[in-house]
Formats: structure tokens, sequence, C-alpha cells
């Protein structure tokens, strides 16, 4: 699984805002849309000085928080104009996009030995978190990581590690020490992992959030994690 480079990214970001600022964007929009593009316009002025990850995550952020629909629509005129890296990084972004608000499949046997399968944690909030002992940000993560899953683990809240890590029992003595109770995915095989390519990580931390009903709900949710998690929960 390759990361594509800064250059690639800004382009993205670049051809992103041109489509934003065509005229297939009507003068007299309504006022949904000119507050979703001038989001846009906001998240990819800021961007510049972002690295690719960050690229990324702001495009995702647009994306959840502001018009999903019109994300899609966005990328889907990137893929369809563009050739070569842009292309695979938006459609990267646009599978990422796509599968919000459906099920998300995912069966594996853990580390330790426990069969995980989300479609079986129905009723349970999840967060899958894409990670390595080798990331510097993924461990700084971890103390909120662990106050969230100790505040509501009994209300119905759990957590499923991916880790890109490629020494297995490196993994386990981290996790041991560290305390981490959830599962773990490992294959060894850094960010040639099965998921790594399954769903176009291209940059960790990642979290994502599951709801009780099984479908993928947040591809960004280390900011306010706790406040997330709770409002899922809440949900019927």
């Amino acid at each position: 699984m390759k990361s594509f480079p800064l250059s690639t990214l800004a382009a993205l970001c670049v051809t992103l805002l041109f489509f934003l600022t065509s005229p297939l964007l009507a003068a007299d929009e309504p006022k949904d849309d000119i507050k979703f593009n001038t989001r846009v316009r906001e998240v990819v002025t800021a961007s510049r000085a972002k690295s690719a990850q960050g690229k990324v995550a702001m495009l995702l952020e647009v994306a959840e928080n502001s018009e999903p629909e019109k994300a899609r629509m966005l990328l889907a005129e990137i893929i369809k104009g563009s050739s070569g890296e842009i292309k695979e990084a938006a459609q990267g972004i646009f599978k990422k996009l796509d599968a919000i608000g459906k099920p998300l499949a995912m069966k594996f046997k853990a580390t330790d030995g426990r069969e995980v399968d989300l479609a079986k944690m129905q009723g349970k909030v999840v967060l899958v978190d894409f990670w390595a002992t080798w990331c510097g940000p993924c461990v700084a993560e971890l103390p909120n990581l662990k106050a969230t899953y100790d505040k509501f683990h009994s209300k119905g809240f759990e957590i499923v590690g991916i880790s890109f890590d490629k020494d297995l029992e490196k993994l386990k003595k981290f996790t041991e020490e560290k305390k981490m109770p959830w599962a773990q995915f490992c294959d060894t095989k850094g960010w040639e992992s099965k998921y790594a390519a399954e769903f176009a990580i291209t940059g960790i931390p990642t979290m994502w959030l599951v709801d009780k009903k099984g479908n993928l709900r947040h591809l960004e949710a280390r900011d306010g994690l706790a406040d997330k998690v709770e409002k899922l929960l809440s949900e019927k």
C-alpha cells in the first residue's frame, strides 16, 4: 500500500477547487450550496499548509460534515477528468466516502485467538483503529482511546485494532504492557496489509466509527471521539 506524494494531493486539492468554481455551480445556487462551497474553499485554502495525510483528512471532513453527496459528485468529476496518481487518489477518497452510511464488513481472527465479526457486533458502537506500534501519533492517542473505552465500554462501546505492524510478537508485548484489552488484527504485512488495501488507508492513525446498526458513520473519529461515541450510543 503506497502513500501519495504531497504534490499529488496538492494537485488533487487544486482540481477540487477548480470544479467548485467552475460553471458547473450556478451563480444563484441555494444557500445550503453556498455554505458547502464556501466551506470547501476554506478547507482547500487551509490544506496548502498541511501534509499529504492532512489534505486527505480535510477533504474527508468536508464530505462528512458539509454535504457528502456534493463531495461525491465533485470527486466523480475529478476521476472522470484526470489520470494517473491524481485519479487514483480521488478514487480512494471516493471509495471511503461511498462507504459512509453502509454496513462495514470486517471479519478476522485476532492476535489473541478470538473471532471478530462486525456483522455480529450490531447493538454496539465500534471504533476501528488503524494504527501501529511504530507510529508516534498512534501511540499518543492511546490515553484518549483508553479513557473513552473505560467510560463507555459498559454501555456498549468496543474497539477493534487494525495494526500495520510487521512484528507480531512486538505488537502482542506492546498491547499487554499498555493494557489494551480490545481485539487486534495483524497479518504482519505493514502497508500491504489486507485492510490497508481493501479500505484505501493512506495514513495512520485513522479511526472509523461504526454505529449500532453496523453502518460506518465517521471516517475521522479522532477529534471529539468521546462525544461522537456518546451520541452514537444514544441512538436507537
